[in-house]
């Protein structure tokens, strides 16, 4: 059990520092790139679930992270950038890294949209202490989700597959951490 402990910890930190750690993109070209992503990644949700669009518009904010990442064999991560928007404007960017241990092969391409129905809760993910644990569930986003989607603590969890096979029983978390626009 330790050693499982310690291996996850160092893939917690490992995983950033393999993908150069720049919340935001660095470069005008790099933030450009992200928000055609991000618009993109969006779009896409709102053609797969006409409900998605009117459950995000009604929302205070949200983050989109366009493009996740993600493989593992029994220890696994994953990683990608996002950017976070308040009532309908952009107000920074995001980081996603996530570490988790257990039964898991495969590797996988996703978008995630985290929804936030109040600025309480977008504040507590700007405020750098936003977690997912282990019991956090997201709604693989088809047809008609976002019509039945409920918030959990004032936060709403959307997640598209892109590509790749990824089949797990595991434990993890997912961290973020938050960068606001100068």
């Amino acid at each position: 059990m330790r050693k499982s402990v310690l291996a996850l910890l160092l893939l917690a930190a490992v995983i950033p520092a393999l993908n150069g750690c720049q919340s935001p993109p660095r470069t005008e070209a790099g933030k450009e790139k992200l928000s055609e992503n991000s618009s993109s990644a969006l779009a896409r949700m709102n053609r797969e679930d006409s409900s998605f669009a009117g459950f995000v518009e009604r929302a205070h904010g949200y983050v989109i992270f366009p493009t996740v990442g993600k493989g593992g064999l029994v220890v696994g991560g994953a990683y990608g950038h996002g950017e976070v928007f308040e009532q309908g404007r952009q107000v920074g960017y995001a980081e996603l890294t996530q570490a988790s241990i257990g039964l898991q092969a495969g590797g996988q391409e996703y978008t995630e949209v985290i929804v936030f129905e109040d600025a309480a809760a977008l504040n507590r993910f700007k405020s750098g202490k936003f977690t997912f644990a282990a019991q956090a569930s997201a709604v693989a986003l088809k047809s008609g989700a976002a019509a039945n989607a409920k918030y959990t603590d004032g936060v709403a969890i959307f997640t598209k597959p892109v590509a790749g096979l990824m089949a797990e029983a595991s434990i993890g978390g997912q961290k973020f951490s938050y960068q606001p626009l100068p």
